[in-house]
């Protein structure tokens, strides 16, 4: 019995790997191979790129897939701020949520390090550029040049946002079998919105892979990127128990 459990625990944070290592190979992927790293090219329709919608369905759509994928063995989390968000709503154990975050930042670096080598073989590549690989950032120089307050805040409310679909698609009054295809396009429409503005997170995971290969800049407002969403999944998990699931009892 013990061996078994051991053995599905393993399984859940192996899914939460995978799971985190699709979302950042297909999102940031598409950002970096396809929707190219020139600020003016991710703002609009450039030749041969995605463009936003292009970039915002690629998360969104990963989100769809994995939660199809791997929902009923770990719940498709592949977010340390979804994890903690879990923990303060009393749905994951301490152990737990330790072991999903450890493996979420493996399946996030792993996916970066393959997204640098593949760009190391494009014909043009010289070095990781300033938020290279899809990191997040803000400030100057970096997509809308937004400040460092608006980052905080897109960041933190719409991971609430965020938290609250989760929550609610999974909840009682939800619909679980459209759960996965209601939370991945929550998360279009928060690209759509935060692209110009951090190239959004709202997920600590996504930002730390590209951050650990990018370096600089990327690296230095990695914290934002760790506090913010944590910050806005906690109050979305105060406001769902105290609010919502207090009435339906």
């Amino acid at each position: 019995m013990h061996k078994h459990s051991k053995s599905s625990t393993m399984k859940k944070y192996l899914a939460e790997l995978i799971g985190t290592f699709a979302l950042v190979l297909f999102g940031c992927g598409a950002a970096v191979v396809n929707g190219k790293t020139i600020p003016a090219e991710i703002l609009s329709d450039a030749p041969n790129g995605i463009g936003m919608l292009g970039i915002a369905l690629a998360f969104g759509l990963a989100v769809v897939a994995m939660a199809y994928a791997i929902g009923p063995i770990s719940g498709c989390h592949i977010n340390p701020a979804i994890t903690i968000a879990m923990l303060v709503a009393g749905k994951i154990s301490g152990k737990d949520t330790v072991g999903y975050i450890v493996a979420q930042l493996v399946g996030a670096t792993i996916a970066s390090a393959i997204l640098y080598a593949l760009m190391k073989g494009s014909p043009g590549f010289t070095a990781v550029p300033e938020w290279g690989l899809g990191a997040n950032g803000w400030g100057p120089g970096y997509l809308g040049g937004y400040s460092t307050a608006s980052a905080f805040l897109a960041e933190a409310v719409l991971t609430f946002l965020f938290l609250f679909v989760i929550f609610g698609t999974n909840s009682r009054f939800g619909n679980s079998s459209m759960a996965g295809l209601a939370i991945g396009l929550t998360l279009v429409l928060i690209h759509l919105v935060a692209i110009p503005i951090t190239g959004t997170s709202v997920n600590p995971a996504r930002s730390f892979g590209p951050a650990i290969f990018a370096g600089g800049k990327a690296l230095d407002q990695l914290w934002l990127f760790i506090v913010a969403p944590i910050v806005g999944g906690i109050l979305s998990a105060l406001v769902w128990m105290n609010v919502f699931e207090k009435e339906a009892k």
